[in-house]
């Protein structure tokens, strides 16, 4: 009877202390608590509902429609020496690499170990060898140590997944970065054109001052001018060949902002000749929105990768509040003294095998703060992911805006320029004739200068805005095929066992 009261006793008390010790290291209720925006449930505005509809994405090589071969060299070359997509392209080998090493883990582990060596013995008969006591003897062994991680709570598959996540999510940014960079480069390109138009128009206004010069003159040597008009029509001109110097900088300028995104020198930026640009059809919209439209966006979908890395990190946080096992032995020879080979033979042969557990009890609240970070982790990928998403939005609608505009005020800007020319003509006939003085014919310059001044802006505002629109679109870089499940996104439940303790 004693005996089975002591048996109660053990079973109860090895049922309380497992009690005690899984209460120590509960979750203390621990959890995320952010929520990935649906895309479909944002709110378009009319830009984006009234745009044509096309079941096309924007074609990989977008620039071509601005129909100009230098540009089409120029990216391929900068896609290929860019030091910043080289950056990328390393991130992306270096993600894939620590994936391989965290699904390493899963797999069997095998060492193997060797040492021969010759080893005296000590004399002390007290506390020494014996036998060998005052003899030198070979004591060699070789030994292959083996491990396997059982994974019981899926705390090393969780990791591979995570690793192969954040790999996901780095080829996203590399085709972010290359978005980037392709985009920056058409941006720099369209600026160089904007250049080299009004440096045309600049030559062409210093060209006509020369010639109301001219003019002048001939007009006060026939005794029908002043000199005071002479010295009128001879004010402007320094201004005017100091635009030119000014605009000669900027070309240059340009040409070196493009030689650097390509990742070459300044004498290949200066080899450049004069872009030819053209903008063909409109780009259209592709037919489903906004979800399938901002899949494709690569900032989006990295966000998205992020997020499903940072749930998986929950599980592996879980997974530590459980008891670890782990499979592990050895096989191997062993012995002390004889020849040097003797521990190969059979008669030396050892081995071991068995599980090894270790358990979480006290560790200070280590298990707790790990779940916390990697909560917080979570929400804050979450929120990224959410910003991501309205910011990419907001984009496509901004870039769908401004073209809209800049069409308009493209037709604005060639009515204003005839009108100008129109009155300049007008002002230059009668100061030939004699029917006006030369500061009318100045002030119609003027504004002739102007309104082609500004008629270019708009138009490479509206190149630009066609880049910026296949930008926000993704470039054609077809992210959208490699976005996680839904389910990979969600965050993941304290598990039951767990969730018992923090009550």
């Amino acid at each position: 009877m004693p005996r089975r009261i002591s048996r109660g006793f053990k079973t109860l008390s090895v049922w309380a202390l497992s009690l005690a010790i899984s209460g120590c290291i509960g979750t203390g209720g621990i959890a995320p608590q952010g929520k990935t925006l649906p895309a479909n449930t944002l709110a378009t505005d009319e830009a984006i509902k009234s745009a044509a509809q096309d079941a096309h994405w924007p074609s990989a090589q977008w620039w071509q429609a601005y129909g100009d071969p230098q540009l089409n060299r120029w990216i391929s070359l900068a896609v290929q020496g860019s030091p910043s997509l080289a950056m990328a392209a390393a991130r992306v080998r270096q993600a894939k690499a620590l994936a391989g090493i965290a699904e390493s883990a899963e797999s069997l582990q095998i060492k193997g170990d060797a040492t021969l060596k010759r080893h005296n013995w000590p004399t002390d008969q007290f506390y020494g060898p014996g036998a060998l006591a005052n003899t030198t003897t070979w004591d060699n062994n070789a030994a292959l140590g083996f491990s396997y991680a059982l994974d019981l709570w899926g705390r090393e598959s969780n990791n591979t997944e995570r690793a192969v996540d954040l790999a996901h999510m780095s080829v996203a940014e590399a085709r972010q970065a290359q978005l980037e960079l392709v985009n920056n480069v058409v941006r720099s390109y369209i600026q160089l054109s904007l250049h080299f138009a009004q440096r045309d128009i600049v030559a062409a206004t210093l060209k006509q001052q020369q010639q109301i010069l001219e003019l002048a003159q001939r007009r006060l040597d026939g005794g029908l001018g002043t000199h005071f008009e002479v010295s009128q029509a001879e004010a402007p001109l320094p201004e005017t060949h100091r635009q030119l110097d000014a605009l000669d900088e900027e070309i240059a300028l340009t040409r070196n902002q493009l030689a650097a995104l390509a990742g070459k020198g300044p004498g290949e930026g200066a080899q450049l000749q004069r872009p030819s640009l053209s903008l063909g059809a409109a780009l259209k919209l592709p037919s489903a929105l906004p979800a399938e439209l901002l899949g494709q966006r690569p900032d989006v979908v990295a966000s998205r990768w992020q997020v499903a890395a940072q749930a998986r990190g929950i599980d592996v946080a879980h997974a530590g509040f459980y008891p670890n096992v782990d499979l592990v032995g050895s096989i191997g020879f062993m012995a002390t003294g004889g020849g040097a080979l003797e521990f190969l033979t059979g008669k030396k042969l050892n081995y071991n095998i068995g599980p090894a557990i270790s358990l979480p009890i006290f560790d200070g609240g280590r298990l707790r703060s790990e779940l916390g970070e990697a909560s917080a982790g979570y929400d804050m990928a979450v929120a990224k992911y959410n910003q991501t998403l309205v910011d990419a939005l907001k984009s496509i609608s901004d870039q769908l805006i401004r073209r809209e505009s800049m069409d308009k005020q493209h037709v604005f800007a060639a009515e204003s320029v005839a009108a100008a020319q129109k009155t300049y003509d007008i002002a230059t006939v009668a100061f030939q004739r004699g029917l006006t003085d030369y500061l009318n014919v100045l002030n119609a310059q003027s504004l002739l200068f102007h309104q082609q001044q500004i008629q270019q802006q708009v138009q490479a505002a509206r190149l630009t805005a066609q880049a910026d629109l296949v930008t926000a679109l993704g470039g054609g870089l077809e992210a959208g095929r490699d976005v996680p499940a839904e389910n990979r996104t969600q965050a993941p439940k304290t598990p039951a066992a767990l969730a018992v303790f923090d009550h």
